[in-house]
C-alpha cells in the first residue's frame, strides 16, 4: 500500500475559479501491484473495496460536493447529462449545467479534455483517445454544452506523448479522412508506422470546431511511471487516473 500523498494537477487557464478541475496522479491510494496505488477504475481487475477506498480518498482530498458521475467508457461519442443519473452511463463525455455536479473520465494514455464556458455556467469532460477523437467525441461534447464554441475554453490533461505513441497507417488515414490538416500530427518512423500526437489532434479538432482558447498538454503518461498509469507501458494491466470537473 502506498504511503505517498494523494496529489493532482490543475489547469492554468483564464476561466473563473468557480470552475474546478483536477487530474489525479497515481500516488496516495490503497491499491497494490499493477494498480498501485490510486487506481480509480473498477473495471480493470483491481479489488472493488480498494477502488471504493481510493474514490473515498479522492472525494475527501478534493472536497468534492457530490459523487462523480462515473461512466462506462467505450471509445465512442455519446455524452451523458449529469442529471440523467438513472439512465445508461455508457458514454465518453459528460456535461453539467448545475452547481456541484461532478463530471469525470478515467484514462491511462488517452487524453482527458475539459471544456468550460467563460461565464462558468457549464462544464464538460471528455475521454479522447484516438478512436474517440476520430469519431467526434469533442464535437459531441461541444454540441452538448449548447453555447457558441467561441465562448468555450479547453484544457488538455495528461496523456501519452507523440514519441511514445506509435500507430499504424490506418489511424492516420482515419484522421486524414476527417481533415487533411491532421497530417501535421503524424510523424513517420523507421518501422513504416507513425508517431501520433494526441494533443495536436485535439487542438486541431477544437480549432476546427471554433474553440480558440486551448490550454494544457505537455505530459507523457507513458514516460512518467511515478506519476501516471499507462496502458501501453504496463502491457494493458494497470490502473486509471481520473479527471474531474464541476461548477462550485
Amino acid at each position: 500500500m502506498s504511503t505517498a500523498t494523494l496529489a493532482w494537477v490543475t489547469p492554468d487557464w483564464p476561466v473563473p475559479a468557480s470552475v474546478r478541475v483536477c487530474a489525479t496522479l497515481r500516488g496516495g491510494g490503497a491499491s497494490e501491484g499493477a494498480y498501485a496505488s490510486l487506481n480509480l477504475a473498477n473495471h480493470v481487475g483491481d479489488h472493488e473495496d480498494r477502488v471504493a477506498e481510493n474514490r473515498r480518498r479522492l472525494s475527501a482530498a478534493l472536497e468534492l460536493p457530490s459523487e462523480p458521475l462515473w461512466l462506462n467508457q467505450v471509445h465512442g461519442v455519446s455524452v451523458a447529462r449529469h442529471t440523467d443519473r438513472d439512465a445508461s452511463r455508457t458514454a465518453d463525455a459528460s456535461v453539467a449545467f448545475e452547481r456541484n455536479q461532478v463530471c469525470a473520465v478515467l484514462t491511462a494514455d488517452c487524453l482527458p479534455v475539459v471544456l468550460a464556458d467563460r461565464g462558468a455556467t457549464r462544464v464538460a469532460v471528455a475521454h479522447a483517445g484516438w478512436r474517440g477523437l476520430a469519431a467526434g467525441v469533442l464535437e459531441s461534447a461541444i454540441t452538448a454544452l449548447d453555447v457558441p464554441a467561441s465562448q468555450l475554453a479547453a484544457w488538455l490533461g495528461p496523456a501519452i506523448s507523440q514519441p511514445a505513441f506509435e500507430v499504424g497507417a490506418e489511424v492516420r488515414a482515419a484522421f486524414l479522412a476527417k481533415s487533411p490538416d491532421c497530417g501535421a500530427a503524424f510523424a513517420a518512423n523507421a518501422r513504416g508506422r507513425y508517431q501520433a500526437d494526441l494533443y495536436e489532434l485535439a487542438r486541431l479538432t477544437l480549432e476546427r470546431a471554433g474553440v480558440g482558447s486551448v490550454y494544457g498538454g505537455g505530459w507523457c503518461t507513458f514516460g512518467e511511471p511515478e506519476r501516471f498509469f499507462s496502458y501501453r507501458r504496463d502491457g494493458g494491466r494497470t490502473g486509471r487516473i481520473a479527471t474531474v470537473a464541476w461548477l462550485a
